[in-house]
């Protein structure tokens, strides 16, 4: 089974994805790291909303559990 290639490794108290690791890069990224690269286009199968004022990344829906974020 092939590995995820996101996987968030800090949250906040509040349970907000803080921070995330590139499985395939070994690349650290915070929140802000990371949506700006998926607004660049380097990670096609997520995208960023709007929540409570924070851009804040997602996995796109779909039928697939590697792109999940957890």
């Amino acid at each position: 089974m092939a590995r995820k290639r996101i996987k968030v490794t800090q949250e906040t108290q509040t349970g907000r994805n803080k921070k995330f690791h590139d499985n395939y890069t070994g690349e650290d990224m915070t929140r802000k790291q990371f949506v700006n690269e998926i607004n660049r286009g380097k990670y096609p199968n997520y995208h960023t909303r709007n929540i409570n004022g924070v851009e804040t990344p997602v996995s796109n829906p779909d039928q697939s559990k590697l792109n999940n974020l957890d």
